[in-house]
């Protein structure tokens, strides 16, 4: 405890006099670690958005029990800036829940959203608003979603609200708090008066060599616009996931992986727009930890290359964080995962 009071104390001193973001946009690439982004430099027709960061950092992406996290301590490092074990939501390393950032901000006044591909349940959109010992504890983090407060939300996982063990329906509770909520569609205009929630599948949504539509970038700038709007200059936070970068590197699909990541490059490019143009809003692009031992190397001839995955497990790998917007230069060096938090939230008063 000492030394996280030491942490957090450093952190606030450094960016007393940095400008504070009214707005977050965290994007969370799944699996993502600089092999993934290389690859938007080598299958894209453009420069990818990856380009326009200045400030740019290295994290340290171990948890508390193993060098090797998952992404569930990987997110809850994010969330509340602890290290914790591998499986743990929103909880410390005795199982006691300790708040998140999104519960914080939502104190404060600040909107909320979170956008994923997979279950809204799963480990890293969990981590923001849950706090369960085991991450597969679907039912139980559903529940507690209901009772958020988050002003949009937009993934998979309709079985864990509507077809539970216990019989309960959580999706009936939403829409009984307000909420607007929808399993077919999420591309209907977005009033800032109404919250929303959007559960697109029963347990996760295709990849984009599935059939996949470009769902995670225009519903990012839906969202962003929308959260804009209904915050009326109190600030939000938004997360948004690249899920499937890491699903490619468990399935060793080198295909997959390309499609996945430049849509996720696409997501960031949203957010960069929105950013540049509003100047009040800090863009963070991370990752959990990386997925796969992707590499790089020579392919047949001198100008094409090969990508191989070493592995279908998470790897040890520092990630890239990129930052974009008021108090971006405070992120840059290399850190531990939990650290980026608490930068976060000294650099917005937390």
């Amino acid at each position: 405890m000492k030394l996280f009071s030491t942490a957090l104390l450093i952190c606030t001193a450094l960016m007393a006099f940095a400008q504070k973001p009214q707005n977050v946009i965290l994007l969370i690439g799944d699996g993502m670690g600089l092999s993934q982004v290389s690859t938007t430099f080598y299958y894209k027709d453009s420069d990818p958005h990856f380009k326009r960061f200045r400030h740019i950092g290295l994290v340290k992406t171990s948890s508390a029990s193993n060098k090797v996290t998952d992404s569930a301590a990987g997110a809850t490092a994010y969330a509340s800036g602890i290290k914790t074990y591998n499986r743990a939501i929103g909880v410390d390393m005795d199982t006691m829940p300790v708040p998140t950032i999104m519960e914080e901000l939502k104190e404060k006044g600040y909107c909320t959203g979170l956008i994923a591909l997979c279950s809204i349940t799963h480990a890293t959109p969990g981590c923001f608003y849950a706090h369960v010992k085991d991450r597969d504890e679907h039912e139980e983090i559903a529940r507690q979603l209901s009772l958020a407060g988050v002003d949009f939300f937009a993934g998979a996982g309709t079985r864990y609200f509507t077809k539970r063990a216990d019989e309960q329906n959580s999706y009936a509770v939403m829409q009984k708090n307000g909420y607007v909520m929808d399993t077919i569609q999420s591309n209907k205009p977005l009033e800032a008066h109404k919250k929303y929630g959007f559960l697109l599948a029963d347990v996760e949504m295709p990849s984009k060599n599935n059939g996949r539509d470009d769902f995670l970038p225009r519903t990012t700038k839906a969202v962003i616009d929308y959260l804009d709007q209904r915050s009326n200059g109190k600030g939000f936070f938004l997360m948004s996931e690249g899920s499937y970068i890491d699903w490619a590197g468990h399935s060793k699909d080198v295909e997959m992986l390309i499609a996945e990541q430049l849509d996720f490059d696409e997501t960031i490019g949203a957010a960069l727009d929105f950013a540049e143009k509003d100047g009040n809003t800090l863009v963070i692009v991370t990752a959990d930890h990386e997925t796969g031992g992707l590499s790089l190397e020579k392919g047949a001839n001198k100008d094409t290359i090969q990508l191989t995955f070493k592995t279908d497990q998470h790897t040890t790998p520092l990630v890239p964080v990129f930052v974009f917007g008021p108090g971006a230069e405070n992120f840059t060096g290399i850190y531990e995962n939990n650290e980026l938090q608490l930068k976060l939230k000294a650099l917005l008063g937390l």
